[in-house]
C-alpha cells in the first residue's frame, strides 16, 4: 500500500455524485439515511453514469487496474473507506472512494475502529448496535491511502517473508498493525510470493537498463525501460527497494551504478 496519486473527477460525474448525496442528506432519520444510501448505491454503481467514476478510480491503480490495497488482484469493486453501513454522509462522496478487489473487501467488510477524542478505541460496528444510532464522532484506524501515505507506518520486509510489517519509526503501530490485519495483507501465500516476484522483476528491469547504459544507450533508448517500470504492478516493492537500498547489500550495489532511478 502507498499512498494513491491524486485524481480529480470532471464537472458532471461530480454533480452525479453530488445529487445523489443530496439526495441521502436529505432523508431525517439516520436508519433511514443509511437504508437509503445503501439502496442507492446498489441501484446507481454498476449505471452508466457511474463509468466515468470508476474510470477516475482505475488511474489511481497501478499496473493493470490493480487493487489499490492488496495491488494484486483485479481492481473491481468500489470501495467505501468509511463504511456506507454506518456513514451515509459519505455514500456518494468521491474522496471516500477507491478501487479494490472482492479479497480485500470481503474480511473488511463493515468493519471500522475509531479513536474517540478521549482517546478511546472503539468498534464502530459494536457502538451503533449497542446505541442505535449514528456513530461516536472519532479518527479512523484504518490508514487511508486517499489522505496518507500508509508506508508511514509500515514497512515491507524484502530480505525475507515480504510481510507488511509496522515500521520501527511508526507514527502508530497500532494502525499499521489494525491495517495489516483488517485487510489480511500478510494472510494468503500467495500476496508475498507475489511481492516477491514483483521484486525479481524489478530487478531484472534495473539490470537491464544497467547493461544497456553501460553499452552507450542514449537516454531516448533508455526510456522504455523506466517507463516499463514504473507502470509495473506491486508500487510499494519498488517503493521499499528504494526506501532501503542503503540498508540491503545488492540493492546498495545496484543504485550506486544507477543512482538516478532512485528519483523513479
Amino acid at each position: 500500500m502507498i499512498r494513491l496519486p491524486s485524481v480529480a473527477l470532471t464537472a458532471s460525474p461530480q454533480k452525479t455524485l453530488t445529487d445523489l448525496q443530496n439526495l441521502v442528506d436529505g432523508v431525517a432519520e439516520y436508519e433511514m439515511r443509511v437504508a437509503e444510501g445503501k439502496r442507492l448505491f446498489a441501484q446507481k454503481s454498476g449505471s452508466a453514469a457511474f463509468h466515468p467514476i470508476r474510470k477516475a478510480l482505475g488511474q489511481m491503480c497501478a499496473g493493470a487496474r490493480r487493487c489499490c490495497y492488496c495491488e494484486d488482484s483485479a481492481a473491481t469493486d468500489i470501495e467505501q473507506i468509511w463504511p456506507k453501513d454506518f456513514y451515509p454522509e459519505l455514500v456518494f462522496v468521491w474522496d471516500n472512494y477507491l478501487y479494490g478487489c472482492p479479497r480485500c473487501n470481503r474480511p473488511k467488510s463493515n468493519k471500522c475502529d475509531v479513536y474517540t477524542p478521549d482517546g478511546q478505541r472503539i468498534s464502530v460496528l459494536h457502538h451503533v448496535k449497542i446505541h442505535d444510532g449514528p456513530p461516536e464522532v472519532g479518527d479512523p484506524l484504518l490508514i487511508n491511502p486517499r489522505l496518507e501515505d500508509p508506508m508511514d507506518f509500515m514497512k515491507l520486509d524484502l530480505c525475507d517473508t515480504f510481510f507488511f510489517l509496522p515500521h520501527s519509526a511508526s507514527i502508530s503501530k497500532e494502525r499499521a498493525t489494525y491495517t495489516i490485519d483488517l485487510l489480511k495483507l500478510n494472510a494468503e501465500d500467495v500476496l508475498p510470493a507475489a511481492r516477491y516476484e514483483a521484486y525479481e522483476s524489478y530487478l531484472a528491469r534495473l539490470e537491464k537498463y544497467i547493461d544497456r547504459k553501460r553499452k552507450g544507450a542514449l537516454a531516448k533508448q533508455l526510456e522504455p525501460i523506466v517507463t516499463s517500470l514504473k507502470k509495473m504492478g506491486h508500487p510499494t516493492v519498488w517503493h521499499e527497494m528504494k526506501r532501503q537500498a542503503k540498508d540491503i547489500l545488492d540493492l546498495a550495489e545496484l543504485f550506486e551504478q544507477v543512482p538516478e532511478a532512485l528519483e523513479w
